[in-house]
């Protein structure tokens, strides 16, 4: 779907769609964002703090302290924002111009799926399938659940045990054939 995004030269909500699809971000913590938020050296993203998008605004610290955290970011997705955000305040939000609604991005992210004949999915969403995406790759529950900002590693596992009994039938699967090749 990320490649059916409208990515303009300036900032739209499909550039927010994109970076929480790629980092898991929660919605506020995207929110929040500001061009000092970008390590690009270091090719990576400082989450510190959420933007208080159901009160007046303003930013708000993070769900917890395991929220504090550095997301490491591929080169082209660094490439693509260091070239958006050049010319942008340092400490101002990136996204936020005026009154933000979830809505107004899960309506977006509504017309897309459709577009494309996909289940439809929300924000939140997309940090449940870039959890998912990583488990599927290998990655280890303890990265996923830094990355993700969870408080502990408990939180992931109970939030995707589906999917992580699901690796375990495939590891499973993957002993029985590797046994049954010892003679």
């Amino acid at each position: 779907m990320l490649v059916h995004l409208h990515l303009t030269p300036n900032i739209n909500w499909d550039w927010f769609i994109f970076i929480i699809a790629k980092t898991g971000m929660r919605f506020s913590e995207a929110l929040a964002l500001t061009p000092k938020d970008f390590d690009f050296p270091h090719q990576s993203l400082i989450v510190n703090k959420t933007w208080d998008y159901k009160g007046n605004g303003g930013f708000l610290p993070t769900k917890n302290k395991s929220s504090v955290r550095k997301i490491q970011l591929d080169w082209q997705t660094i490439i693509k924002f260091s070239e958006l955000i050049r010319d942008l305040p340092e400490d101002k939000p990136i996204f936020v111009k005026g009154s933000v609604y979830n809505s107004t991005v899960n309506d977006r992210l509504e017309r897309y799926c459709k577009d494309l004949g996909i289940p439809v999915i929300s924000v939140h969403g997309l940090r449940h399938t870039h959890a998912s995406l990583l488990l599927f790759a290998g990655v280890s529950i303890a990265s996923v659940a830094r990355r993700l900002g969870h408080a502990s590693m408990t939180t992931t596992q109970k939030t995707y045990i589906h999917i992580i009994q699901e690796l375990e039938n495939r590891d499973i699967d993957l002993v029985m054939r590797s046994m049954a090749g010892l003679a």
